[in-house]
């Protein structure tokens, strides 16, 4: 069925239906037959022959038994004949802007993090990947989207541009002096954009369907305030300015409180082919998508059980059902940052006016006086989730109150929430649902955003939050590389320096944003950051005790 609009990319013209659909068989046989530890390594695999042989030769195959079962030997071997390994579509690639100094790492004082920071620096050179040409050639034989420029990948298992990520590596490229490669993911984004009307969640056509926290504005912004290069903020505006409009038409839902309309957005995504295990469960599978749009898949913030509780199990993930405040006050940032970089212009004032209409809404659908913070809001009950997540404090990050005092009593909100207890930062959550986002991880751009947001205000007490705040985190990000040297997506808030767990795979290295992050913040509070109180003998290097799997080349 086809669901186009004018900002949505059209089903007829994309890559999905020259090879997933038509394969979607054979992934069912790979699935039930677990020959590997992730799902993602086979639909990651560049076929050797066009679909159409491929799919005939597998029916061949299938139809030689009697119940069309294929054993897992069989099937082991016709994946050898007919698909190459995940990877193969990358050519080899060192950033060319990469050099040895960049000038903040004199910033910090503490010589073991100086060195630590100097290794980070070398791991961009690792993360780096170049599509190579024949994904532009032949796309039917990948599930890799094109794009033009070589891209820094998060790692492991993550071995193509992610969206939101990007954020966080492109920060950290700007302060490694990698402004080409940095305008390089840009101008990626910014093809995505001109292709699909929106950024795909990630460079892989199985994530064509659906987006992430929508970070390019704020990429672009980044950017621009590194190199203030005007004609590339003019000829991105455009793109921008589609993008903005994708979210607003297809991600928003208008609601009606005491006679006065607000419009806040959500992630709804609508279309789709359910993984074989979901049909029967439309709603739910595409819920599920929605979550991995959010970029928390998965999280005990999207259930809502039947009694209508903020609590459940996966399968009562309602992630479309509900208002986020983060995806809301990012929002609420790029309409401020999209009417900056028209300030010369007619269109500024129609920014300032969208961002001054969202920040009421969220004050009137979001915003809880007694809490001191923003909740997400209930479409099912109509109320808020009063649950403790990182993300009630966006606004606070996003700069999206129009009170002073109300950043302030998000500060008293965090202190008493019971959030920041743990000595290796604030988890996701409070509740352990097995998810991974959710207790005990921390993650690292939402520890990013939190810090930001505190020490931006000009209270004291917010800014000694934020120093402590990025203290713990590099203290754990230190000392978890000392013992496994590599950097994870995601850390345990417990314990002495361990990466984080749970979820539908094992936990990552790399780490695209949590190098970003920590370089971050090793710019910022270089100067008083220290190693002391977590000295780990670099004699005690420790093997991983669970499987991670090492894909940087």
């Amino acid at each position: 069925v086809s669901t186009c609009t004018p900002t949505v990319f059209c089903p007829e013209s994309t890559s999905i239906s020259r090879i997933h659909f038509p394969l979607i068989i054979l992934l069912k046989f790979v699935q039930t037959a677990k020959l590997f530890d992730d799902d993602k390594y086979f639909v990651d695999m560049k076929l050797k022959a066009h679909p159409d042989v491929v799919l005939s030769a597998f029916h061949n195959l299938s139809s030689q038994s009697p119940n069309m079962t294929v054993s897992s030997e069989n099937l082991r071997h016709f994946l050898s004949l007919y698909f190459d390994k995940p990877g193969t579509e990358f050519e080899p690639w060192t950033p060319p802007d990469w050099h040895d100094k960049p000038q903040f790492l004199g910033k910090i004082k503490d010589q073991q993090l100086q060195t630590w920071a100097e290794k980070i620096h070398h791991l961009w050179k690792l993360l780096g990947k170049k599509i190579g040409a024949g994904v532009k050639d032949h796309p039917e034989l990948y599930s890799q989207i094109y794009t033009p420029h070589p891209v820094i990948v998060p790692g492991g298992r993550f071995r193509e541009l992610y969206y939101w990520d990007s954020y966080w590596v492109i920060n950290g490229l700007l302060l490694s002096e990698m402004t080409d490669t940095a305008h390089g993911m840009i101008q990626n984004f910014l093809h995505l954009v001109n292709r699909y009307g929106f950024v795909p969640n990630g460079g892989r056509i199985y994530y064509e369907r659906r987006s992430q926290p929508p970070f390019l504005s704020l990429m672009v912004e980044s950017y621009y305030q590194a190199t203030k290069d005007k004609d590339f903020l003019r000829a991105a505006l455009p793109a921008l300015q589609r993008e903005y409009q994708f979210w607003m038409q297809n991600r928003s839902v208008v609601l009606r409180v005491n006679g006065t309309e607000h419009v806040l957005n959500n992630f709804d995504v609508q279309v789709g082919l359910p993984r074989y295990t979901y049909l029967g469960n439309e709603q739910l599978w595409m819920d599920l998508k929605a979550g991995a749009e959010s970029g928390w898949d998965f999280s005990s913030r999207w259930f809502i059980n039947s009694d209508g509780h903020n609590s459940g199990v996966l399968r009562d993930t309602r992630t479309s059902q509900i208002l986020p405040a983060d995806l809301n006050a990012l929002l609420c940032r790029n309409e401020k940052t999209l009417a900056s970089f028209h300030r010369d212009g007619d269109s500024a004032a129609l920014y300032d006016q969208a961002a001054e209409r969202r920040l009421e809404a969220m004050e009137a659908m979001l915003w809880d006086a007694e809490r001191g913070a923003w909740f997400d809001y209930s479409l099912m009950t109509h109320s808020k989730h009063l649950e403790f997540y990182p993300s009630n404090l966006a606004p606070v990050w996003a700069a999206c109150y129009s009170q002073p005092e109300m950043a302030e009593k998000a500060v008293q909100y965090l202190k008493g929430s019971g959030a920041l207890q743990f000595p290796n930062g604030v988890p996701t959550s409070l509740h352990q649902s097995g998810q991974q986002w959710d207790y005990p991880n921390a993650w690292p751009p939402l520890q990013h955003m939190l810090i930001e947001g505190l020490s931006k205000l000009p209270s004291e007490d917010a800014q000694n939050l934020a120093f402590d705040l990025a203290q713990r985190w590099i203290r754990t990000n230190w000392l978890t590389y000392m013992k496994y040297e590599a950097m994870f997506e995601k850390y345990d808030v417990n314990g002495d320096g361990k990466p984080g767990g749970g979820g539908e795979y094992e936990v990552q290295l790399g780490f695209g944003w949590t190098n970003g992050v920590a370089l971050q913040l090793l710019d910022q509070y270089g100067s008083t950051l220290t190693s002391a109180s977590g000295h780990v003998s670099s004699g005690l290097l420790l093997p991983l005790v669970f499987s991670v799997p090492i894909m940087l080349q």
